[in-house]
């Protein structure tokens, strides 16, 4: 480990748990502008299939999501 990511560590450890959060997505961020277009489109379409694999799993319908809609935005 190099002397810097001991200093991160070290100030990393004196961080409350509720700060821990905000720095892994921060972590994640920087990590993800990294990526070209093409990569972020892969992991897009692969996000994609995942949930279209869950909501066949579910055996969730577009009535479904669709009556789920309606219900959130009458505040039910």
């Amino acid at each position: 480990m190099t002397d810097m990511e001991k200093n991160i560590m070290l100030e990393i450890s004196t961080l409350p748990d509720e700060q821990l959060a905000d720095v892994l997505k921060y972590i994640r961020f920087l990590k993800f502008s990294q990526l070209d277009s093409k990569e972020i489109e892969k992991r897009f379409d692969a996000s994609w299939e995942r949930v279209r694999a869950r909501i066949k799993e579910l055996n969730i319908t577009q009535e479904d999501i669709e009556a789920e809609i309606r219900a959130v935005r009458e505040g039910k």
